[in-house]
């Protein structure tokens, strides 16, 4: 089993990147959506941490979670959002075909990749960066040309929150991107 080294800092702040198996582009269908909705809503009531940012891509995700000053698990919160996607959306998703010896071992579904890729904030000028990383890889994907176009991400409530003006990131010129996929 490999020995993951993880930067675990109580009140830290963390980019994620969380992807779907064999990135099957599932992520913004209406029943995944609602599912990954209720499964956030459910942890954070028992696990409180703050989001700063999401975008929500048919085969992966980014967010940046802020965690409580005296927490610092948030493997346990991506697990327990990912099982419970998992068990809500199962008869939608079911794919046998998909569920290997390993994954039947495991009791894994055919959702999501077995782990996630994190990052810790490590000042202001980090934070900006993975935000715009964040709210334009729509538009690096080729999703929508402008990034106020996507509907599944918290890029609008920066702009009513004076982060963003509303016609940010329409082309890639003069946005210094981090490179996180």
């Amino acid at each position: 089993m490999s020995d993951y080294r993880r930067a675990i800092i109580p009140g830290a702040t963390y980019f994620f990147t969380v992807v779907s198996y064999r990135r099957r582009p599932i992520l913004c269908e209406p029943e995944i959506r609602t599912a990954l909705h209720e499964a956030i809503n459910w942890v954070r009531e028992l696990r409180p941490f703050t989001i700063d940012a999401w975008v929500l891509l048919p085969d992966h995700l980014h967010t940046i979670w802020t965690l409580p000053a005296n927490e610092a698990d948030f493997a346990t919160r991506w697990q327990s959002i990912k099982r419970r996607v998992s068990s809500q959306s199962a008869a939608f998703l079911l794919n046998a075909t998909q569920l290997n010896t390993s994954k039947i071992k495991r009791r894994e579904a055919s959702l999501w990749q077995r782990r996630f890729w994190e990052h810790c904030i490590r000042d202001d000028h980090d934070f900006a960066r993975h935000m715009d990383y964040l709210h334009y890889n729509p538009v690096k994907h080729g999703l929508v040309t402008r990034v106020q176009d996507w509907p599944y991400s918290t890029f609008h409530r920066h702009v009513k929150a004076g982060r963003y003006p509303l016609n940010w990131g329409g082309q890639a010129e003069g946005i210094d991107i981090v490179g996180a996929e």
